[in-house]
């Protein structure tokens, strides 16, 4: 290209006596034609030139890529050598660096294909393990995925009110997907590899990146949140430094959930990964993890979306239950504290969860626990919402519970006998009834002599409560039939007055 253009410069004219030459300074002389051409050419590749260096600022950074030989971006990583592969991935890692507005997919159509298949060869190159990566390759690949990924969500319009409480909304999508869908791919790639040098790694993936990727969570799309829980969870394994700081940053997130908004979309993304987290727990447990329990994961029953992320929530407080058996009776009160009262679908879920606490609940915790709880369960029993009575009803159906129940009998039995008594009376679902009926006869079965020392019992406390019931009856009509033979005397004595002030 250079030889084009000095091939297009004028040669050098010959002397010329002619009256319309003119004598320069040097003694060379040079027509006004030749120098307006000279200038015109000078001027186009001074041009040139600084579009060159525009582009090479923006595809070859002199701050990331210092010392590092440009290379062609455009060029496959087969038509180089294995020493300017390095290179060559810092290019097209820079060349994707440009983001383009989704909104308008007909604009810039051919830099966002080139952009497009860029990365696919991006990815390939990372997948095959046979790249090892400097410095200034990782510093190129963080800078690439944080100008692509990380980005201010618009806002949400869907009011706090129906914001999270079912699982029926209608599921929101990006529409730069079929881009951030390989940068995230080409990340978690890039996190995998084994040839990753972690000492340099954690210097550029460090708490900023982190935190801003833990924002992302927030994404109204589930198949984002899919990959972000992918990468976050090997970001965790492998860079063990940054451990305590994604715990407190997750921990952070929550309580801004629970205290203040009760509006975020990845609650349940977050809990799948500390799930896992929670197994790899060393014993005796933290008081930083008991903390995160009791202060994070127990008062996440209490917002209303808590279906969304409630199997999530349950396998966390049985994985801790299964590390330290003592915290069980922490639980199960803090599942008493937070029990619905007029939300019927969250009963159902707390009944759930209840279960399969207890299944992992041994006998000293239980019996610490066993009087509120059971009373708790009589309430349900006697539930007028019939899939909760029946969802209490079935609690009786686990082995094992029925076990720790048959143990402890002396106290449980009267806690709930009356329940079953007033449902026999007065519950208008005839498969409650028949539960009722069936979980006597188990119950008959199990201690009769107690259950007819509970029925004696309760046959006397209606006695008495009848009994005082009558008296009161009698007491309020003494107090009638007086106040109304004083409203008469003060009646008469009202009447009487006008006479006796004539008469006087």
């Amino acid at each position: 290209m250079l030889k084009q253009i000095l091939s297009k410069l004028p040669k050098k004219v010959p002397k010329s006596d002619t009256s319309d030459s003119v004598q320069s300074d040097s003694g060379s002389p040079t027509t006004f034609a030749n120098v307006f051409q000279c200038t015109t050419v000078g001027v186009a590749i001074s041009s040139k030139l600084n579009a060159v260096k525009r582009v090479s600022s923006v595809v070859f950074p002199a701050s990331l890529n210092a010392g590092v030989e440009a290379v062609d971006p455009h060029i496959s990583f087969k038509d180089v050598s294995n020493n300017q592969k390095q290179n060559l991935f810092i290019s097209k890692l820079n060349l994707c660096c440009r983001v383009y507005d989704p909104s308008h997919p007909d604009k810039n159509c051919t830099e966002q294909d080139v952009k497009h298949q860029t990365l696919v060869e991006l990815v390939d190159f990372v997948s095959s393990g046979s790249a090892k990566f400097t410095e200034p390759a990782i510093a190129a690949m963080c800078k690439m995925c944080a100008s692509n990924l990380f980005r201010v969500f618009p806002p949400k319009f869907r009011t706090s009110a129906t914001c999270g409480e079912t699982e029926d909304e209608e599921l929101m999508f990006d529409p730069s997907w079929s881009n951030l869908h390989i940068v995230y791919d080409l990340l978690l790639q890039f996190i995998n590899c084994n040839s990753l040098d972690l000492k340099v790694a954690k210097m550029h993936i460090d708490h900023s990146f982190i935190a801003r990727l833990l924002d992302l969570f927030d994404s109204e799309d589930p198949r984002e949140r899919d990959c972000l829980k992918a990468i976050l969870h090997r970001i965790y394994g492998k860079f063990m430094v940054h451990r305590p700081f994604i715990r407190k940053s997750v921990s952070n997130i929550i309580y801004r959930f629970i205290f203040e908004t009760e509006r975020h979309n990845g609650i349940a993304e977050l809990l799948e990964i500390f799930g896992s987290v929670i197994c790899g727990f060393a014993l005796p447990l933290k008081e930083e993890h008991k903390m995160f329990l009791c202060r994070a994961l127990l008062p996440l029953h209490k917002p209303k979306s808590v279906g969304i992320y409630h199997q999530q929530l349950t396998y966390c407080v049985v994985q801790f239950i299964d590390k330290d058996p003592t915290l069980a009776s922490t639980v199960i009160m803090g599942l008493l504290k937070y029990w619905p009262v007029t939300n019927s679908q969250k009963e159902l879920m707390f009944i759930s969860e209840l279960e399969e606490v207890l299944e992992v609940t041994i006998m000293v915790e239980f019996q610490k626990i066993m009087v509120p709880l059971f009373r708790r369960i009589a309430c349900c029993l006697n539930s007028y919402h019939y899939q909760v009575a029946e969802r209490a009803h079935l609690l009786w159906n686990n082995e094992y519970i029925l076990d720790v129940v048959n143990q402890n009998r002396q106290v449980i039995l009267p806690l709930v006998f009356s329940a079953l008594v007033h449902n026999t009376q007065n519950h208008w679902n005839r498969t409650v009834l028949n539960q009722t009926e069936n979980m006597r006869k188990m119950l008959s079965q199990m201690d009769e002599d107690l259950v007819l020392a509970c029925q004696r019992k309760l046959e006397e406390e209606g006695s008495r409560s009848s009994a005082a019931a009558e008296r009161r009856r009698i007491t309020w009509e003494r107090l009638e039939a007086a106040a109304n033979v004083h409203n008469v005397a003060v009646g008469g004595d009202v009447l009487a007055s006008p006479a006796c002030t004539v008469a006087c």
